[in-house]
Order: C-alpha cells, then structure tokens, then sequence
C-alpha cells in the first residue's frame, strides 16, 4: 500500500511539474495576458527565493505568473540563486578541505617536532679531568683516557686542579695538534669548591666510533690542553 502511495506521489509530482513547464512556455511566447504593472525588483527577489514576507494572494504573484517580463526576471534570479547556493557549497567545500589539510600538516609537524625533540635530547656525560694529566701543545705527560658517545653530549668537565676560571673553548679533534676539528663549543668555567667545571654542547652524532683527542683551550692565555678521547 505504501509503495503504491510513493509511486502515486511521484507521478503526481511529474505531473504538476509538466503543467508548470507548459504554464511557463506560454507566459514567456507571450500568450497570457498581465493584470496591473510589473512589480519591483525586491519583490520579485523575494518571490524567487519563496520568502515568507509574500504572499500567494498578493495581486503581484498573479501578475508575475502570467507576465513574461516578470518570467524571464524571476526565472534569472532563481538561476542566480542556485549559482550563489552552488559557490558558496563550492568554497564551503575548498575551505574544510584547507581546514583539514591545514591540521594535518600541523599534527605532522609537531609529531616531528617530538620526534626531533625526542632523537636531539642531549646526553648528559661528566668528565673528571680533575687529577688527569694531559698535553700541553705537543708536550707529553701521564694520561687517562676519557670516552663519549656518538650521540648530541651535554658534557660536564670537571678541570684539572689549579685550572684558571674564565672562558674555554672546548673541542673533539683527530690529534693533539687541533686539526680535524669534530665538534667545538665554548663555555665560561663556574666555580664548585676549589674545583672549575665547564658545562658545554658537544654534537658528536656524525663522529665514527674511535680514538680522538678532549682539548680545553683557556681563551685568556690559549693554553690548550689534549685528553685522549675514545667515541663509542
């Protein structure tokens, strides 16, 4: 009983529609005739978008119905309105997609930023020079071997006793001379007690493991001083 009910509707629809389509041919060939003058283009707006402020008993909708003037404004609004409709659906469309594009992207970086933040985390390492010897320039002496990772060092030196305060520049080298620089930071020396520390970057990340040289250069006097320096 309900389909036979949907499909009555449907063709009573189909129906109504095909008399409107005649009704609008013969009001555009110019075979009604037009009661009155025309009306104003906001009225005729408001009748294209079927606003509530008209209504069907006003003298104006009969005259619109069978004045081909009319008819041809009316019909052009309504194509406007769709066309508008149909933009704004368009840009509604382009601008969640930009929305959402624009989300993404911004999860994506900040996943990298952790993932970034997370692989850069500086390791932290303490190296006691405190009763180390070491070369001066090319000048022997007892030597204890330090070590650090391949990885980004936060690096804790604590100086050998009777080190002055001041500024270091702090560098991994191939060999005691300074050349092959591998890594260099500078950093100003705190004192701890009768103890002078310097807390300095060291990116060691491209380092291969093996044997290098630790060197503490006081910027004041430019005393260098080399500890052998295994990476692992």
């Amino acid at each position: 009983m309900r389909l036979n009910l949907w499909w009555s509707s449907r063709a009573e629809d189909r129906f109504e529609k095909w008399i409107a389509q005649r009704h609008q041919e013969r009001v555009l060939a110019g075979d009604t005739t037009a009661a009155g003058p025309c009306p104003d283009d906001t009225f005729l707006e408001n009748l294209a978008r079927r606003s509530r402020k008209v209504a069907l008993s006003d003298p104006r909708v009969d005259h619109a119905a069978t004045c081909p003037i009319c008819m041809n404004r009316l019909l052009a609004l309504r194509r406007e309105r769709r066309s508008r409709q149909q933009k704004l659906v368009f840009a509604t469309a382009v601008a969640a997609c930009v929305i959402i594009a624009a989300l993404v992207t911004i999860a994506r970086y900040e996943m990298g930023n952790r993932s970034l933040a997370t692989n850069t985390a500086a390791i932290a390492e303490t190296v006691n020079l405190w009763d180390t010897g070491a070369f001066r320039g090319q000048q022997p002496g007892p030597l204890q071997s330090v070590s650090l990772p391949a990885a980004l060092v936060r690096v804790k030196i604590i100086l050998p006793r009777f080190s002055s305060p001041g500024r270091y520049v702090v560098a991994v080298t191939h060999d005691p001379s300074g050349n092959g620089v591998v890594a260099e930071a500078a950093a100003t020396a705190t004192s701890s007690g009768n103890q002078e520390i310097i807390m300095a970057d060291l990116d060691l990340r491209r380092a291969t493991a093996g044997r290098y040289y630790l060197s503490t250069t006081h910027e004041q006097d430019q005393a260098a001083y080399y500890y052998p320096l295994e990476i692992k």
